[in-house]
């Protein structure tokens, strides 16, 4: 969906983007919506138009520095009880951000190379899950070494996503799976405090 409007001061950015049907419906005043793969709470609602502010240390730590007026962006509202949870658990607390650095099309294929901060590897396993700008996706191929992974993107969640139309020099939202994270510094706290 497309940003309806951009306000940029200096630490923080307020923008708004227009909802309708079930994106709008039942949201109040401080829901939390994901924007991008970023968890951001509406600050005001004004018909079908939903604004947001991003604060600093959100700036500074995902893709949301970069939006403009118009820029496409993935949304998703939060699950609520009761609600089918057919994916992985995200949040929208971003670790981090990735670059896109190669797109391989083979036929009725696409495989997507992504490169992040080598500290995040620790949490990237083949066949594991992450989610990018939001989406929850499987990963395969993680290289410790040069901080890649691949990603192969089913005809589905290209045409849902903002994935089907990025490329080469694209930023994204990475967002590394909690449980994951708490496990491997768990261990490697405890191995820490044996030595």
């Amino acid at each position: 969906m497309p940003l309806k409007s951009i306000q940029k001061k200096t630490g923080l950015t307020s923008f708004s983007i227009e909802l309708a049907g079930p994106m709008l419906q039942g949201l109040k005043f401080g829901g939390s919506i994901s924007i991008g793969g970023v968890c951001l709470t509406a600050s005001k609602i004004r018909g079908h138009e939903v604004f947001f502010d991003v604060m600093m240390e959100t700036i500074n730590k995902t893709t949301l520095n970069a939006i403009e007026e118009g820029s496409l962006v993935n949304v998703e509202r939060s699950a609520m009880m009761g609600d089918e949870v057919g994916g992985h658990n995200v949040s929208g607390h971003v670790s981090g951000v990735c670059k896109i650095i190669k797109v391989e099309e083979p036929e009725n294929n696409k495989i997507v190379t992504f490169q992040c901060d080598k500290s995040f590897m620790k949490y990237i396993f083949h066949k594991g899950y992450i989610a990018l700008d939001g989406v929850s996706l499987t990963l395969v191929d993680p290289n410790p070494e040069d901080g890649t992974f691949k990603i192969f993107f089913i005809p589905e969640t290209l045409d849902r996503t903002t994935f089907g139309f990025k490329g080469v020099g694209d930023r994204v939202n990475l967002e590394v799976d909690v449980m994951t994270r708490a496990i491997v510094d768990t261990v490697e706290r405890v191995l820490e405090e044996r030595k």
